[in-house]
């Protein structure tokens, strides 16, 4: 293998909306050195932060319509029932909600959790409250697109958090979508939230760290019961 074959292999690729925002902070960088050289150290660290945030890693994701398939990188901040937002359409029953909360540091690409057809997406405009509090779901600025699959409908929900000012979205209404395809983007730090029916078997438990397009985070058509966690 050639040195450029392992630097490829090696670089993980910055997502082009990260762009502008590497090269705004090169430039700042630059500046600030013309002004006292050790501010010039301190933005090329902040440079080199903004460019592993816009990172956008290839995925290996599990092609199997039963699966659930996490859509954030991040923690796990809620596994419980909660009646989806209104603009979705999906009713007023309970659903099961699987949130995964993304810090400052987790890679911010977000991927579909399941194929099917877009049949609607909904902005709302909300506050900007911490997105890992649980009324956060309900404030905050929010993006949810609803996927008709073959156990039903079900909402994904981008949710703006307290640094978050931009939430991205790249699919559209109509749209076919497969398992672990890139749909979106928020920055900075945020939530995604998962609405399931309730015959759908939550596989991950709180505090547990997700992978998009990679960790499973629910099943169908599965008769265990809901799944169990150990720490050690």
């Amino acid at each position: 293998m050639s040195l450029i074959d392992t630097i490829q292999k090696t670089l993980v690729p910055i997502h082009k909306e990260g762009y502008k925002f590497v090269a705004a902070f090169g430039v700042v960088s630059i500046i600030l050195g013309f002004i006292w050289s050790p501010l010039f150290w301190i933005g090329l660290i902040l440079t080199a932060w903004c460019a592993y945030f816009f990172r956008d890693p290839e995925r290996v994701t599990i092609m199997d319509e039963d699966l659930v398939i996490s859509p954030a990188d991040g923690r796990v901040s809620a596994v419980t029932r909660l009646v989806p937002p209104a603009e979705l359409g999906l009713g007023a029953d309970e659903m099961v909600r699987i949130s995964i909360f993304m810090n400052v540091f987790n890679c911010h690409v977000n991927r579909a959790p399941i194929t099917g057809k877009i049949s609607k997406i909904a902005y709302r405009e909300g506050l900007f409250l911490n997105a890992d509090m649980d009324k956060a779901s309900e404030k905050n600025e929010r993006n949810g697109l609803v996927i008709e699959t073959t156990h039903g409908e079900i909402g994904v929900v981008q949710v703006a958090g307290l640094v978050a000012r931009r939430i991205l979205c790249w699919a559209k209404p109509l749209d076919n979508i497969q398992a672990g395809e890139r749909f979106g983007l928020i920055r900075f730090g945020s939530r995604l939230d998962v609405f399931l029916p309730l015959d759908a078997r939550p596989l991950v438990s709180l505090g547990q760290t997700a992978i998009a397009g990679e960790t499973p985070i629910a099943e169908f058509g599965s008769s265990k019961g809901p799944a169990i966690s150990r720490l050690d």
